[in-house]
């Protein structure tokens, strides 16, 4: 089969969350494990991509291709493909060198998303591979969870100017603890830190830790394991293992085997195992120097990097596993030795304080301490009982707590809260938009039934307003509620302007615009004649009176068209429904065909608005522009008020 091709997923479990990408972007399951950016991270993503794809799920891996040998996407295991991003050169390069290069892999990230179907979840896995998962929930909308697998501001705590890693990395770090959707604590410190040096939300924190692969890992005979690597079955040999980096703390380790002879005069034997294949380690020198200046280099034996096949007759070999590490976001190693009944003596920082229990499975003593260590060595050694006793009770926790069966069980739950919370989210953005879409659609009906309704009669409406306008009079506006508020923006439309710049006035009011004159009247006469005394006090002979009501049944309303009545006012009616008395009182009904007050209210406004565009496009040339002569004013009169209804009636249908 090609290298390139894609190869097809295999038949899952049913399902409608199940399509997983794993970003990961230095750290590879082809990783070689014990090298500078190889170690538990790899082990991380791989073993829990496989036990994921046990439990139904499809996953993609994605990380950086490191070789130009490297196919595009490769069948790792069954449901599990690794996909090779090109971002930055086919080479190796160091992960505090590849935020650079950020941008190209999201970039193709989001090339497969769109063109593969994308997926329902990420789990992103350190601080880098969260930003591309950032982006692709910004861009996709795709929820991510991330395991930071290491903390910036406790690294630079810790390193000082020894880390290289940029700046940049904290204010990445504080955006991805806000936008994931959530975010995997590996141990209680983990979250402890991200609550306190990043102002986490502790309800988006998990404690989910990382695990051992039972299938690698098991106790053996030690005198077995001992052959098998050519050992001295009677020897006292220790073991530390993991990568070769300052912070793990070898040298410590290194120091505390002089110690216990100097100290406790015990002679035992080192096995490092980790550190680079290909030519020299800068670190391994150092430690060498280190084992030199505190004379046991001829005890300390620099196995190099292993196998992960071989790696259970390390630690079965082993009396003690020692891991001393400046800090240590979990230590996955110290898990791994307890599951081969070794007794870890380990820092008391991080997870390592998490999975080694003191007096149950091992010590805890704190780093850069080799006396404390050596002491904590020559006690176990002094009691060989209680060393067996620590390393069964290993084997029990490990196969209890740090599986990776159980991991990926934890995270699957994760996923699916997650997901759930996601589907409700969206169900709920779904009824939403469906309220928003009937609303739309219930207005947009009415107003269709109303422009097929009342065309003609909101050109009449406009030639009986602008006739008022023409002959000198005025218009009284009134209304309750929110049509007292309609009325107000309809008056004040005439006296300002609706469209036409430079007009001039023309003169309308509000009856319930003077709040001091409404609550005077119905205080001393009651409300029902707070609109009919206006029209009696401002009303005159060829005044216009236009009242708004989404019923037509209000009785101040009634009382206003009456008095305007017995002034000789005319009066236009703006209703709803069944248009209730108002619509045989007025001389002019607009009665909207609906029933829902919010639907009326919302047609009203269309209607008075074309009415205001209607009005002024007949009378702007009667009314006298700001500086102009009253004489061309009342030449612009006279030669539009001819044909006006048919003139409004075509601006009606323009309008609609």
């Amino acid at each position: 089969m090609p290298p390139n091709q894609i190869l097809p997923w295999p038949l899952q479990k049913s399902g409608w969350s199940n399509r997983i990408a794993l970003i990961s972007e230095h750290a590879s399951p082809f990783g070689k494990l014990g090298s500078v950016d190889s170690g538990g991270q790899n082990q991380y993503v791989s073993h829990l991509a496989r036990q994921l794809s046990v439990l139904g799920y499809r996953v993609d891996i994605f990380t950086r291709r490191d070789s130009s040998l490297l196919p595009d996407v490769a069948a790792w295991s069954h449901g599990v493909r690794i996909i090779h991003v090109n971002a930055g050169p086919p080479e190796p390069v160091a992960k505090e060198d590849l935020l650079p290069y950020m941008q190209q892999f999201t970039a193709q990230v989001l090339k497969r998303c769109r063109s593969g179907g994308g997926y329902d979840l990420i789990h992103a896995n350190f601080w880098m591979s969260a930003l591309v998962a950032a982006e692709v929930k910004r861009e996709l909308g795709t929820p991510f969870v991330v395991t930071f697998h290491a903390l910036g501001r406790v690294r630079r705590a810790h390193q000082g100017t020894a880390d290289r890693f940029p700046d940049e990395r904290f204010d990445i770090e504080d955006r991805v603890v806000q936008e994931a959707d959530h975010i995997i604590a590996e141990c209680p410190q983990d979250e402890e830190d991200l609550i306190r040096l990043y102002n986490a939300e502790p309800a988006k924190i998990t404690t989910i830790p990382c695990g051992f692969d039972q299938s690698e890992f098991w106790p053996i005979s030690k005198t077995l394991a001992r052959a098998r690597l050519g050992l001295d079955p009677d020897e006292k040999i220790l073991l530390q293992l993991g990568r070769m980096v300052p912070r793990k703390g070898v040298d410590n380790a290194i120091r505390a085997l002089g110690r216990l002879e100097r100290n406790h005069g015990i002679k035992a034997r080192l096995l490092i195992v980790g550190g680079e294949s290909d030519g020299p380690d800068p670190e391994v020198e150092r430690l060498r120097a280190v084992a030199v200046e505190e004379g046991v280099e001829d005890r300390t034996v620099f196995v190099g990097p292993k196998g992960r096949e071989s790696l259970k007759y390390y630690y079965n070999a082993a009396d003690m596993f020692l891991t001393t590490p400046w800090y240590e976001p979990f230590g996955i190693t110290a898990v791994e030795a307890m599951a081969c009944g070794t007794p870890v003596i380990g820092s008391n920082v991080g997870g390592i304080k998490f999975t080694v229990r003191e007096n149950e499975t091992g010590y805890l003593v704190n780093p850069n301490d080799p006396d404390a260590l050596a002491e904590r060595i020559a006690h176990l050694y002094g009691n060989p009982k209680l060393r067996d006793r620590l390393g069964r009770q290993g084997v029990q926790r490990a196969n209890t707590l740090f599986t990776w069966e159980k991991v990926a069980w934890a995270a699957s739950g994760l996923y699916e809260r997650v997901l759930i919370q996601k589907r409700s989210m969206n169900n709920s953005l779904a009824d939403q938009l469906n309220a928003v879409d009937r609303g739309f659609a219930a207005t947009l009906a009415a107003l269709q039934e109303t422009h097929r309704r009342l065309r003609p009669t909101i050109a009449a409406a406009a030639d009986l307003i602008s006739e008022t306008f023409e002959s000198g009079g005025k218009v009284l506006v009134c209304g309750n509620g929110g049509s007292a508020a309609d009325a107000q923006h309809f008056a004040a439309e005439f006296v300002g302007r609706f469209k036409q710049p430079g007009r001039g006035g023309l003169p309308a009011m509000a009856l319930c615009a003077d709040s001091a004159v409404l609550t005077a009247w119905a205080n001393d006469s009651g409300y029902e004649k707070v609109f009919a005394r206006q029209v009696e006090a401002f009303g005159r002979p060829g005044d216009l009176l236009v009242v708004i009501s989404t019923s037509g049944k209000s009785i101040n309303l009634v009382e206003a068209v009456q008095a305007a009545r017995a002034q000789n006012l005319r009066s236009i009616a703006v209703l709803g429904g069944s248009g209730g008395s108002l619509r045989q009182l007025a001389d002019l009904c607009l009665v909207v065909p609906a029933s829902d007050t919010q639907q009326i209210q919302e047609v009203q406004m269309v209607i008075l608005h074309l009415v205001c565009e209607l009005v002024e496009n007949r009378v702007v040339a009667a009314v006298p522009v700001a500086g102009a002569s009253s004489r061309s004013g009342r030449r612009r009169h006279g030669s539009t008020t001819p044909g006006g209804a048919r003139s409004a009636l075509t601006a009606a249908d323009a309008a609609q």
